[in-house]
């Protein structure tokens, strides 16, 4: 059987020299996708919990749908970075605990039965409207408040292993100095869950979700600029190479886009935005939100772009 890690090995070389700038823009896509999702799964979860699936408005009826279609657009783009792409399928035919892709494979497997079970509880109307039967099963599965409650905590448990996992994938790859960092898995479900927010903000209907909403993508913006800044402090107070990672973003070629695109647009003009809609000095626009989404891909780009461009020798 292949070695588990040779089932991942991209088509970048790591010997290329960086400033060919060969690299793809599938795994950063896959990685937003999946915290996206991962984010929209909690707040799918914490509706349900609160019983809010027999509203006619709540957004929880839309997000699993959605979930589905971008965490199959994400592992789509996975897909397309695999150099051994015939061999995906031998993930399946074992469970090695100590591999983040392994684990990684499970949980995405987990995850696609489980949105479809929150699915179920609302199917869209035109779909209800073909199928009088999936209506009956869905109006009693909406009224069983014990298998809501169920579906609600694995969205929730579900979403933040996800979540994590798109940090810990990168993580765990200890041959790029700025990737090894045990706060990227933390990062980057406190993005995903920034980027659900924001987009749920600006899709939900009813007035309450919409507050809720954007006053819960202002904590997770803030969790997510101190959780930028200790990753970063982490690093200074590492090895001289971890260093050299670290200014590649204070500094070094990737310093524009990350505190411009990732740390001003995606992170503190959003929060200003909405902190001040919430408490109705101005009006809730898109704009914030839009803010939060190009926020959240841009730092993907960045921390995959710039932890190939570290390495422990030759600067």
């Amino acid at each position: 059987m292949t070695p588990m890690p040779e089932l991942f090995l991209t088509r970048h070389n790591d010997l290329v020299d960086p400033i060919l700038h060969v690299w793809g823009w599938e795994i950063p896509v896959y990685l937003f996708l999946g915290g996206w999702v991962a984010g929209m799964m909690a707040i799918t979860g914490f509706f349900l919990l609160r019983g809010r699936q027999k509203e006619d408005l709540c957004v929880c009826a839309v997000l699993p749908g959605l979930s589905l279609v971008l965490l199959s657009l994400g592992m789509l783009a996975l897909f397309l970075d695999l150099e051994h792409k015939r061999y995906v399928w031998r993930l399946y035919t074992t469970f090695e605990f100590s591999s983040p892709m392994s684990w990684g494979a499970w949980i995405l497997l987990a995850v696609y039965p489980a949105l479809l079970a929150a699915l179920l509880i609302r199917p869209p109307a035109a779909v209800q409207d073909r199928l009088p039967a999936l209506r009956a099963l869905a109006s009693r599965l909406a009224e069983d408040r014990g298998a809501v409650r169920t579906i609600g905590v694995v969205l929730i448990v579900l979403g933040v292993m996800l979540g994590v996992y798109t940090g810990v994938l990168l993580s765990a790859l200890g041959a790029r100095p700025l990737w090894n960092s045990a706060m990227l898995g933390i990062l980057f479900l406190v993005s995903g869950l920034s980027s659900a927010a924001a987009f749920t903000h600006l899709v939900a209907r009813h007035e309450d979700e919409r507050v809720l909403l954007a006053q819960s993508d202002n904590v997770f913006l803030g969790v997510e600029l101190f959780v930028l800044a200790l990753f970063l402090v982490g690093l200074l107070n590492s090895t001289g190479v971890h260093i050299q990672a670290a200014r590649l973003v204070l500094g070094g070629p990737f310093t524009a886009v990350f505190w411009v695109l990732v740390v001003g647009l995606g992170i503190v003009v959003p929060l200003l935005i909405q902190s001040l809609a919430v408490s109705h000095r101005v009006a809730h626009t898109p704009v914030a939100p839009l803010l939060v989404l190009i926020g959240g891909l841009a730092l993907r780009f960045v921390i995959v772009y710039a932890g190939q461009y570290s390495r422990w020798t030759g600067g």
